[in-house]
């Protein structure tokens, strides 16, 4: 019997352990899509104690501890910051075959040299542990990250932003090159006219447009667009329901936006045009600028508003969507192929019965440009799990190239997630293992190693152009 994380964690077989600790163990991090923030990165302060680096804003862990019966006060209340950490181990028994599991157990033991079990017996000894170190230089957030050998990190971040600790950490001795990424949700986001008008404002305020009509609108996100270029930005993030692709008129779009600027709410088919046309819009904006477009679509959000009114978003209230959006998702990349203007683009799903959607669809607007120019992003959110990785690989592997997939990310938010892309690692190297040693594949450690070597690292690389 193997012992729990023990040094082939995750490897069963020995071809899975020699790629893993050959190749897979040694390739730095390139995290190109992050809830991060520059801020934390560039002040670079130490943490409090274990609970402000580990629990404040984990909606993984306020939905297992309400699930387990812990009231809201040590999820999000105002417990004290070592009764929330003990309500946490007193939880984490009960997440055994959740990811929640093997990531508490990942980060203690890589971070912070506990091989023990997190419990409500070792939470003093766990705590007391980690707040020492925690007081260290190399328990700084730039520590941490580059105790996982992280050399790029692209933070999430909105086209109002000022994006001033970019611009900080790159005029730092900060070794770890922070960049921003252009996600514009808030932009075509007309279903909320309150919302939408007062972001209107902020951004005639920042950009030194006024916004008064939509091609007002389309110059002054251009003129951001630009200016995070200049920061050094190549990417965008979209996060959508579905996606959109409705037609229009440059008439109707112009029409709807004096509508929603007037204050007047707007029908589904207007919502629906209107952010169509914003998204190609986006879209030419990336193509001409050579970005990467990455799609994250599929969540249902807010569901409990009763705890929303309380709360506020981002609290561990949402879940998988079942929209069916296929034709729209080909109608919306053909759309930009046909104009010669689809950028290089990365596809994440959230619902697991989009799998094979996705990775076919994106095999048909490959067009040699690129090595995998049109990406199957790997598993999110709810899916970033052993089960959910293995089968957004898989199904990648049958109807795409596996040797020419980015690889992983953390789409977090705390400095200790970095665990996630050891085991994104570990889980590849041991379907790669399983093959070999099933027959199913050529024996040849060479070519493996390297098809490792550039799923973990090389191919983000070069996809994303960091030399």
């Amino acid at each position: 019997m193997k012992s729990f994380l023990d040094h082939d964690f995750i490897l069963e077989t020995k071809t899975a352990s020699e790629l893993f600790h050959g190749s897979a163990s040694r390739m730095p991090i390139l995290d190109y899509h992050c809830h991060l923030s520059p801020k934390e990165i560039v002040e670079n302060k130490n943490f409090e104690n274990l609970t402000t680096l580990w629990l404040y804003g984990d909606h993984y862990k306020w939905r297992a501890m309400r699930t387990n019966g812990v009231d809201e006060r040590y999820c999000t209340g105002d417990a004290s910051d070592w009764e929330k950490f003990e309500k946490w181990a007193e939880t984490v028994p009960f997440t055994i075959r959740n990811p929640l599991y093997h990531w508490t157990h990942m980060e203690l033991k890589l971070f912070f040299g506990f091989d023990g079990i997190l419990n409500i017996n070792t939470a003093k000894e766990v705590w007391d542990l980690a707040n020492e170190k925690l007081k260290t230089d190399e328990y700084k957030p730039q520590g941490l990250m580059e105790m996982m050998n992280v050399k790029v990190v692209c933070t999430t971040d909105d086209p109002t932003d000022s994006l001033d600790y970019h611009m900080q950490a790159a005029q730092s001795d900060c070794q770890i090159k922070v960049y921003p990424t252009w996600r514009p949700d808030k932009a075509m986001a007309v279903e909320d006219v309150e919302a939408f008008n007062d972001y209107i404002v902020k951004l005639s305020e920042v950009s030194g447009i006024y916004v008064n009509s939509f091609d007002d609108l389309i110059k002054a996100l251009r003129n951001r667009h630009d200016f995070f270029a200049e920061i050094g930005c190549r990417l965008s993030d979209h996060g959508i329901e579905e996606f959109y692709a409705a037609d229009y008129t440059s008439e109707e779009v112009r029409t709807i936006f004096f509508k929603v600027r007037s204050g007047i709410e707007l029908n589904s088919e207007e919502i629906l045009k209107f952010k169509s046309a914003m998204m190609y819009e986006f879209g030419v904006m990336d193509h001409e600028k050579g970005w990467v477009q990455q799609f994250h679509y599929g969540a249902i959000r807010n569901n409990n508003t009763r705890l929303l009114s309380r709360l506020g978003p981002d609290t561990g209230f949402d879940s998988i969507h079942d929209v069916t959006c296929a034709s729209a998702m080909s109608k919306f990349l053909n759309g930009l192929d046909t104009q010669d203007k689809l950028a290089k683009t990365i596809i994440y799903n959230l619902n697991p019965s989009h799998n094979d959607v996705v990775a076919t669809m994106i095999g048909n607007f490959q067009d040699g440009s690129v090595p995998g120019k049109m990406q199957f992003g790997s598993g999110w959110w709810f899916l970033d799990q052993k089960t959910g990785m293995e089968s957004q690989m898989n199904t990648l592997s049958n109807m795409g190239l596996l040797s020419r997939f980015i690889g992983m990310l953390t789409d977090s938010r705390c400095f200790l997630s970095y665990s996630r892309h050891e085991y994104f690692r570990r889980i590849l190297c041991n379907l790669l293992g399983n093959d070999v040693e099933s027959g199913l594949i050529n024996k040849d450690m060479d070519l493996l190693g390297k098809m490792v070597e550039d799923i973990c690292y090389n191919n983000a690389k070069n996809y994303f152009n960091f030399n």
